[in-house]
C-alpha cells in the first residue's frame, strides 16, 4: 500500500484537545496533530530547542491568540503562523471552540544532523 489513513476523531486525544496522528499514520519526517480547543483552553508553553523542531500552526476554524516568545499573535480561520524551533509557545483559546492543524519538523537548514534523528512527538498540550 502507497499510502495510510486515519480519521483524527480515531486518535485518543491527549491534554483535553490534542490528537498526534504522527503514529497511527507511522510518519518518518514530519508530526501531525489536530487541535479542537474547548473554549478557554490554554497549551503548555513550550519551545523545540532541544529537537530543533519548527513548527507551522494553520487556524481552521474559529479564533485564537497563539502567544509566541510573549508577544499574543491573534489569529483567525485561514491564517498560518511559523514557528522556529528555539521561541517559546503557546495556544491560548478564546469564547468559543477552535481548531488547529500543526505541522513539526526538524529544520532542513541544519546540514550537521545525520537525518536520523526525527522526533515526531514535539507538541506539548
Amino acid at each position: 500500500m502507497s499510502y495510510r489513513k486515519v480519521n483524527y476523531e480515531d486518535v485518543e486525544q491527549v491534554s483535553s484537545a490534542m490528537h498526534f496522528l504522527s503514529d497511527p499514520l507511522e510518519t518518518e519526517q514530519v508530526g501531525v496533530t489536530v487541535a479542537r480547543c474547548d473554549p478557554d483552553w490554554k497549551s503548555k508553553p513550550h519551545d523545540h530547542t532541544e529537537n530543533d523542531h519548527e513548527e507551522v500552526y494553520v487556524l481552521i476554524e474559529g479564533e485564537a491568540t497563539v502567544v509566541i516568545d510573549d508577544e499574543p499573535v491573534t489569529m483567525e480561520a485561514g491564517d498560518a503562523l511559523w514557528i522556529p524551533p528555539e521561541s517559546t509557545r503557546q495556544i491560548r483559546n478564546g469564547d468559543s471552540e477552535s481548531a488547529f492543524v500543526l505541522v513539526s519538523a526538524p529544520s532542513i537548514a541544519d546540514d550537521d544532523g545525520d537525518g536520523n534523528e526525527w522526533l515526531l512527538s514535539g507538541f506539548a498540550g
